[in-house]
Order: C-alpha cells, then sequence, then structure tokens
C-alpha cells in the first residue's frame, strides 16, 4: 500500500514521488514550518497554501511569500485557484523561481469568497473551464499539473467523474479527491466510495482526501479505495506523526502510543520551526498569532491540558509559549 508514485507531464517527462502520504494545501495551517515538521516526519509530499493566481500575476508581495519553501523540502507543490486560465497561466513567472514538482489547480474550496470568484469549488459548476486552465497551464510549462477536486458542487449535481476526465483529456496528471460536495462544506462524511470510482474511471494516479484522522484511517482508505495515495488534512494538525505512524502501522502492524514527551518535543520543533522562518518582526507577530491554534491541537488529549491552552491563547512571543508548554512536562 505505501510505495512510490510516477506522473507524467504532458511533454511525458516523468516525475517519481518517493512515497504515498502527503500533507494536504490548507489555508492558514500550511505554510513552510508546518510543512517543514510534517516532511520530516515523513510526508513525502507537502503542498502549499493555496494562492491566488491573480495576486501572483500582479506580484503581490504578502501572497508571494506563501511560497515560502521549507529548508528540507526536497519536493513540494505550489496550489493554486483561479477562476481563468489566462491568470493561471500569468501566474507561472512567479511560480516557476520555486521550482515546485507540481503544480495543482484548486477545484474544491468551499469558502464563499473564493467560490464567488468563480475559483475553487465554483469550477466544478463548469468542468469545461477546469479543462480550460489545465490545458493552458500544461502548454505553458513542463512542471505537472494536477488536481484537487470535490464530488460536485451539491448532491443534485455530483460530477467529478466527468470534471476528472476532462481535466485529465487536457492533460492532469494527477487527480485529487475530497469527496464531499461543495454545499457540505466539512460536516457530514466523506464517501469514500467515489474514490474507488475515480480511480477506476481515470488513467493516471488518484489520490484520496477526507475524514483521515488516524493512521488506520489512512490504511483503511488505500485499502478499501485502491487509491494511489492519500492527501491528509486535518488530521495531521497538532499531530504532524501521523505520517510516521502511518509507515510504522503499515510495516508492523502494531502503533505504540505517543508519550507526553514526544507531543511536547514536536510542539517545541514546531515553535522553533515558526520563528525560524519568521525573517523580520512583522512576520513573527504573525507566526505568534497562527501557532496559538497549532500548539492548542497539539495539546489536545493530554491530562489537564485545558488549562494549558487557556495559557497558550493568552501567549504573546515565543518564549511565552516555550514557558507553558515546558509546564505539560512538570506537572
Amino acid at each position: 500500500m505505501l510505495r512510490t508514485i510516477k506522473i507524467s507531464s504532458h511533454s511525458r517527462s516523468e516525475v517519481t514521488i518517493s512515497g504515498n502520504l502527503f500533507l494536504a494545501p490548507m489555508a492558514g495551517f500550511t505554510d513552510a514550518a508546518f510543512r517543514h515538521i510534517c516532511t520530516e516526519y515523513g510526508s513525502a509530499l507537502c503542498y502549499t497554501e493555496m494562492v491566488s493566481s491573480e495576486a501572483l500575476a500582479r506580484k503581490n508581495l504578502k501572497t508571494k511569500k506563501i511560497l515560502c519553501r521549507a529548508e528540507n523540502e526536497a519536493n513540494y507543490v505550489v496550489q493554486i485557484f483561479s477562476a481563468t486560465w489566462e491568470s493561471a497561466v500569468a501566474s507561472l513567472a512567479e511560480i516557476i523561481p520555486f521550482k515546485p514538482l507540481i503544480i495543482d489547480l484548486n477545484c474544491g474550496c468551499p469558502v464563499p469568497k473564493i467560490t464567488k470568484s468563480g475559483a475553487g469549488s465554483a469550477l466544478m459548476r463548469n468542468p469545461e473551464k477546469i479543462g480550460e486552465i489545465v490545458k493552458a497551464l500544461t502548454e505553458a510549462t513542463d512542471i505537472p499539473i494536477t488536481v484537487k477536486m470535490r464530488s460536485g458542487w451539491d448532491f443534485e449535481s455530483i460530477n467529478f467523474l466527468q470534471a476528472a476526465q476532462i481535466a485529465v483529456k487536457n492533460g492532469a496528471a494527477m487527480v485529487t479527491l475530497h469527496p464531499r460536495t461543495k454545499t457540505q462544506g466539512y460536516s457530514g462524511k466523506s464517501d469514500w466510495n467515489k474514490i474507488k470510482e475515480l480511480k477506476k474511471s481515470i488513467d493516471v494516479p488518484v489520490i484520496g482526501s477526507g475524514d483521515l484522522f488516524e493512521p488506520q484511517d489512512c490504511l483503511n482508505m488505500l485499502r478499501e479505495t485502491g487509491c494511489d495515495g492519500l492527501m491528509v488534512a486535518r488530521g495531521a494538525v497538532g499531530r504532524p506523526q501521523i505520517f510516521k505512524e502511518t509507515r510504522l502501522l503499515a510495516e508492523t502492524g502494531a502503533l505504540p502510543a505517543i508519550s507526553l514527551e514526544e507531543k511536547v518535543r514536536a510542539a517545541m520543533r514546531h515553535l522553533e520551526l515558526a520563528a525560524k522562518y519568521s525573517e523580520d518582526k512583522n512576520a513573527l507577530e504573525v507566526a505568534v498569532k497562527e501557532m496559538k491554534k497549532h500548539l492548542c491541537s497539539y495539546t489536545k488529549g493530554i491530562r489537564g491540558s485545558a488549562a494549558v491552552r487557556n495559557k497558550l491563547v493568552q501567549c504573546n512571543s515565543i518564549e511565552e509559549y516555550r514557558a507553558v508548554l515546558g509546564e505539560l512536562l512538570v506537572s
């Protein structure tokens, strides 16, 4: 089940990914620091937060910072959202210097401010436009173009098979499916049967996503759907070890509990990386703010951690975070 994945760009140049456990793109979460620690724990490929192709084309500095590559990322994926092929192609000049292994087109984000622009999961209402964007990108670069999509806009318009087939026909080298509709958001359950259907219907690698919170979930998805790989999203927040754990479970059939020391060590490491990738005072202030949600997730399940989380949300510096986390080891 755990293996390498090979994909080809439209020019037929082959790209090999050394594993099939990936970190999904998550707005506000998958910055360089988080991708760095997930790579340390065994994620074979990490996706940037989705970036606006239009903002990149306008050379927006704040948007471009999202593309910052972690030092240990031999390979990574830049995910863009775009409503038109013109803006998608225009953004390539800003993306290519970062040398991503893959460029991924977001066709699944359900957030209203994205869909109102015609991007994200709004593209599921017009699969032909997905084809147009993919075709334009594959003609403009040799970097493989992939697509991440939902099962449809709503339950009355489940069209992921059509959308995926159009994307592949126009050059998509890999397709990821999160089998929920746009209207579902993140509610209900993802329908893994749709991943199985997709795998049977297209001849490029299929990556599954949705409801992967435990290592056993990951192995179950691979086994039940036959997908080529999987993409962990919320299940990795506060638990980057899930990639290492999944591999260990697959190889040995056993899964030792993560010790308190390991949980705190991982949180501390993530904190160090957040500081490392903050190149100036403003960036550090942002990192301090963004770390609250990560660190609160790291402490879930630890006895007495509610009080610690109450303190964490009050922290205003890296040093204060370290002091609060240290309390867990002496309590």
